[in-house]
């Protein structure tokens, strides 16, 4: 029997060319693509692709599989579209675990999107930055920055989303005076007990030696609005307020890989399945203001 999944790797590679194209499309790395090609080519006993230096071209026999992959496909977003419209009645308790700073700032108008779709799912979100176990079911979804994949507990699934980056930002007001010449040098605002990191030392913005200090990510937002000094912030948060600007000459920094996890049986459940492709389209739709390729220009 033919594996849906690895009809749907071979039209990737079909329609982008290559493997790296169709990586980038299903968002998997490149040897998933290879090894669910390999499965198809063993299942139907014929080779699909040849291999030229321009990228791949399909056989004889991969042509005439396009013909039937294309009615599959078409087949697969009828029946698709049929299980989701029974799904917008689905009902029970959805508990999603986030960073605060993730939800008040990125996801919320698209939770609120997500609960007008679907008004019989009760939500419940957990915003803190302590991880939730997912095992002992203290959650359904989690919505994490995840800094080494390899780091992930076996027993999650994870889908993937886009780099998260951060940047240094000031207030426009405080940058406008800044150049003016007063102040001459500008606090370091950090939380808890974080000092002032030695690279930020290296920026254009001369850093005063006295720093600014808050205890969470809201009140450290909050200090930078009001001009009492630069922060690394993340860059959906940064960019995307009129008051704030990036300080000059500061480099952006790689936070980590945004992934919807889940576990075990959990992630079968229709109002888990809804929410996890909902969120991971949207959060798709977020990567350049996610990747800090947003900014405007000061």
């Amino acid at each position: 029997m033919i594996d849906w999944d690895d009809v749907r790797y071979f039209l990737a590679i079909a329609r982008g060319g290559s493997v790296r194209a169709a990586a980038e499309r299903l968002r998997v790395n490149h040897s998933t693509v290879l090894r669910r090609i390999a499965q198809l080519e063993e299942r139907l006993g014929a080779h699909m692709f040849d291999k030229l230096p321009t990228g791949y071209r399909l056989t004889d026999a991969g042509e005439e599989v396009l013909e039937l992959a294309v009615e599959m496909e078409a087949s697969s977003n009828r029946l698709e579209t049929r299980v989701f419209g029974r799904d917008q009645s689905v009902r029970g308790l959805l508990r999603v675990t986030l960073a605060p700073t993730l939800a008040t700032h990125l996801l919320m108008p698209d939770f609120a999107d997500f609960a007008r779709l679907h008004p019989e799912i009760e939500m419940e979100l957990l915003s803190i930055d302590e991880p939730v176990n997912l095992t002992n079911r203290e959650a359904d979804v989690a919505i994490r920055v995840v800094y080494d994949r390899n780091a992930l507990p076996l027993n999650l699934h994870g889908l993937k989303g886009p780099e998260l980056f951060g940047g240094v930002y000031m207030s426009r007001d405080l940058l406008a005076a800044w150049r003016a010449g007063t102040p001459d040098r500008i606090r370091w605002i950090v939380k808890n007990n974080i000092g002032i990191p030695d690279w930020a030392r290296e920026g254009e913005v001369p850093v005063a030696e006295v720093p600014f200090r808050t205890t969470d990510a809201e009140a450290q937002i909050a200090a930078v609005r009001q001009g009492l000094g630069m922060a690394t912030l993340p860059c959906f948060v940064g960019d995307g307020d009129p008051l704030l600007a990036r300080a000059p000459g500061a480099d952006l920094h790689m936070h980590g890989t945004l992934w919807l996890l889940t576990e075990g049986e959990t992630r079968k459940t229709k109002r888990v399945r809804l929410f996890t492709e909902f969120v991971s389209r949207r959060l798709a739709a977020y990567a350049p203001l996610l990747a800090g390729l947003t900014a405007s220009s000061d």
